[in-house]
């Protein structure tokens, strides 16, 4: 096919796809190479902090686990701003989270009565989160947090400065702004990721999730996780991957941050806020929740 004959956005999404492929390959041969281990001293920080050296060292040996430059540079880039909120209260997306609501019935009732949060909150969080469940993201959250974590190195960040796509660039500056506020952040979502599935008795190499590291259809950051998610189906594990434990957790969240029956507009914005300190964000699930009350 002749690129005059491929749509203009067809064109860029196959270009962005290539471009992060690219990056995916580089990182990956690199390290299988035995060039680099840009992981080092992120081996060397979680034995310190008590995880097992041999456990650590055979989970970053594996060939699935690499420098995520891909994700990651697309997280530094991430703007709340430039998201198109308003693709959530169009005609479609309501009638979607109205089906939702009555196809989880029992799970949200059972929230309702458990955690005393509106179904049609948490219906709008999962909404604007991970599409009611149908999109959750498809990266290995242990690659991009470990791959934060490891820019906290010298080094390394500025190795990877060196592989971000023009398209993604942004000034060095701003760049090592974005390392200082994120490296230690992801070492700490990282071990607590590692924490989780050392719990839950799961490989921590299988688990997906968003270029940020946020995880399942409630997109809980690894802390969140330990902290607030919840086994909201009452099969023995917490698993944000089902809709029932997706549900609870978010509940569970939001009365943990001042949610309360008939609560007023204010302290509810207080609460979403707690879960995405975005204005956008929050004015989207509210106007969301708004309009499934019909």
């Amino acid at each position: 096919m002749s690129r005059l004959s491929v749509p203009r956005k067809i064109r860029a999404a196959m270009i962005a796809g290539l471009v992060g492929a690219a990056l995916t390959g580089w990182t990956a041969a690199a390290q299988s190479q035995g060039k680099t281990d840009y992981f080092a001293g992120v081996k060397q920080r979680l034995v310190a902090d008590g995880f097992a050296a041999p456990a650590i060292e055979g989970l970053y040996g594996r060939p699935e686990v690499f420098l995520e430059a891909d994700g990651v540079s697309r997280f530094f880039v991430h703007s709340e701003a430039k998201l198109n909120y308003d693709q959530f209260s169009t005609p479609e997306s309501i009638q979607k989270a109205q089906r939702y609501i009555e196809e989880n019935s029992a799970a949200l009732s059972e929230a309702e009565k458990t955690y005393g949060v509106d179904r049609r909150v948490i219906t709008a969080i999962l909404l604007v989160e991970s599409r009611l469940g149908t999109v959750a993201g498809n990266r290995s959250c242990l690659n991009i947090l470990s791959t934060l974590a490891a820019l906290s190195d010298p080094a390394v960040q500025d190795a990877f400065w060196r592989i971000i796509p023009s398209e993604r660039r942004i000034s060095r500056d701003q760049y090592d702004e974005r390392v200082r506020k994120r490296a230690d952040w992801g070492y700490r979502e990282l071990k607590a990721l590692l924490r989780y599935a050392e719990r839950e008795r799961i490989d921590p190499a299988t688990v997906q999730g968003s270029y940020a590291g946020a995880v399942g259809y409630a997109q809980f950051m690894p802390t969140s996780i330990l902290a607030y998610a919840r086994d909201g189906d009452n099969d023995g594990t917490v698993n944000l991957f089902t809709h029932g434990d997706a549900i609870a957790s978010i509940a569970n969240y939001l009365k943990r941050h001042g949610w309360q029956p008939g609560l007023a507009r204010e302290k509810a914005e207080r609460a979403v806020h707690a879960y995405n300190p975005s204005t956008y964000y929050v004015n989207a699930i509210l106007k969301v929740a708004d309009l499934l009350k019909g």
